[in-house]
């Protein structure tokens, strides 16, 4: 959808095909017994007044003057052995609670504080591709990013793991390592955090699904003409040239140019033959253990009240149990508390989300071949949270129950998503970050916008993507005229 804005604003004629009943990919949610489920985001970077993402975000129709943010008074809250803490977006006063936790950290909590500081500056370049980037362009990135050097140096070659045992405080190393799916580089903890602590990671009032669809209404408004319930089944090739795509009820449309913005497995495994893949995504996707991925079992609870003392994210630690094939001795429970209209009144929509690995999702694809076997052990996992659920905050007894309950299957059966993953690869300190040009080499009226272009992939990269694929086709028109 970004792509197609950008094009019908230059002038383009375009046409967007859309597998599913709503435009947004993974950016939605949906009903369920009068409340409503939110699919994807927790905050978005890009929410900061003059940031080049969020002019992005506004010339798009996602953010405007009209549109409101929650502001979040916190990243996350753990809770472990009696104890909590908590990294707020007030970074000196998480500076203060680590410090009273554990003085003996105390070197070691004031360096990871100073470089939060310094993650801050991290921006997301949205101007022009990178191999379109001149010298003075990239002078400019790196100095409008100049503190992120001396970021990835500290942090760059490390993953969670050895972050956490940094320090010597059992929480500390626990909140660390809960967080994020195992493997991830630390700086990516840091730059997360910043992006909350610097207010450019809020939340837009309504939720995913509303801010998707008002990029859908400001392409529409732009001239661009968007199919829904229109699955694309292959990308018709000629030599050299695509002529036309043949949708699944085998409706052929013909048009000069292409851009995928679908998961880039299936657009080389479904929509084109597979040798057309890039090289730097073909290694990303073949070197498992550099660039694994992560997906979720998620619950989502319908809750009878409202309660301030599980507002926020919190993580605590619980009995462990099996999730898929994984041990899971940890617990996220995510409240939307400050979306009333997701709930009837007086109620409140909480969500859960267990990290699954790719061994996970070879689970659950195996079990989906048997639906009742798949649905009663969906239901037998989330019972088994329900009750660690209660054992941590005994005033949820009889007032909670299970909402919906979805598997990395999920991902795959509705977006195409290889490994039921819900962004790109994870970069571990063993690999170095890739961002993949969106052209296809072979091809010349064939482009990519997704986000598995570029890490950690997500709705910025999703968008600048777009916004890529829409500057090459300006720039090849123009030279032509």
């Amino acid at each position: 959808m970004t792509a197609g804005v950008f094009l019908q604003k230059a002038g383009f004629e375009t046409e967007i095909f859309e597998k599913n009943a709503a435009p947004g990919g993974q950016c939605t949610g949906w009903k369920r017994d009068g409340f409503f489920i939110d699919n994807c985001i927790h905050w978005l970077t890009g929410t900061k007044e003059g940031s080049a993402l969020n002019e992005l975000w506004k010339e798009i129709g996602a953010l405007s003057d009209d549109v409101g943010v929650h502001e979040k008074k916190m990243f996350f809250s753990v809770r472990q052995n009696g104890e909590t803490l908590t990294f707020w977006r007030d970074k000196e006063r998480t500076r203060k609670e680590l410090l009273a936790l554990s003085p003996e950290d105390k070197a070691e909590i004031n360096k990871l504080m100073d470089y939060v500081k310094l993650a801050e500056s991290m921006t997301v370049p949205v101007e022009k591709p990178f191999d379109a980037m001149s010298p003075l362009d990239f002078l400019k990135l790196g100095l409008s990013m100049k503190e992120m050097g001396k970021l990835m140096k500290e942090y760059g070659k490390i993953d969670m793991n050895e972050l956490a045992m940094r320090f010597r405080h059992p929480l500390i190393r626990y909140a660390i390592t809960s967080y994020m799916p195992k493997g991830y580089q630390a700086y990516a903890f840091l730059v997360s955090y910043a992006t909350v602590t610097s207010g450019n990671g809020d939340v837009p009032k309504g939720g995913s699904l509303l801010m998707a669809e008002r990029i859908a209404e400001r392409y529409r408004d732009c001239g661009g003409i968007l199919h829904t319930n229109a699955e694309v089944e292959k990308i018709l090739i000629n030599k050299r040239k695509a002529e036309g795509i043949l949708l699944k009820d085998q409706t052929r449309v013909s048009a000069d140019d292409f851009v995928c913005a679908c998961d880039t497995d299936y657009t080389f495994r479904a929509l084109l033959p597979a040798e057309y893949m890039p090289k730097a995504l073909r290694r990303q996707y073949a070197e498992r253990e550099k660039y694994p991925v992560a997906s979720g079992f998620q619950i989502a609870w319908a809750a009878d009240g409202i309660f301030p003392e599980i507002s926020g994210t919190r993580i605590f630690s619980c009995e462990a149990f099996t999730v898929g094939c994984s041990l899971a001795g940890s617990m996220s429970l995510q409240s939307y508390d400050y979306e009333p209209d997701f709930a009837p009144l007086g109620k409140t929509v909480l969500q859960t989300n267990f990290a699954q690995s790719e061994e996970d999702y070879r689970y659950w694809e195996n079990l989906y071949a048997d639906k009742e076997a798949y649905r009663k052990k969906k239901q037998e996992t989330a019972e088994e949270a329900k009750k660690r659920l209660i054992a941590e905050y005994p005033f949820l007894e009889g007032k909670v129950r299970i909402l919906d309950v979805w598997t990395p299957m999920t991902y795959t059966r509705y977006c195409n998503s290889w490994q039921g993953a819900y962004m790109s690869f994870i970069t571990t300190a063993k690999a170095k970050n890739v961002t993949v040009p969106g052209v296809i080499k072979g091809l010349d009226n064939v482009l990519l916008a997704s986000q598995w272009l570029m890490g950690p992939g997500g709705l910025p990269s999703a968008a600048a993507m777009g916004k890529f694929a829409a500057w090459r086709l300006i720039r090849k028109y123009s030279s032509v005229s």
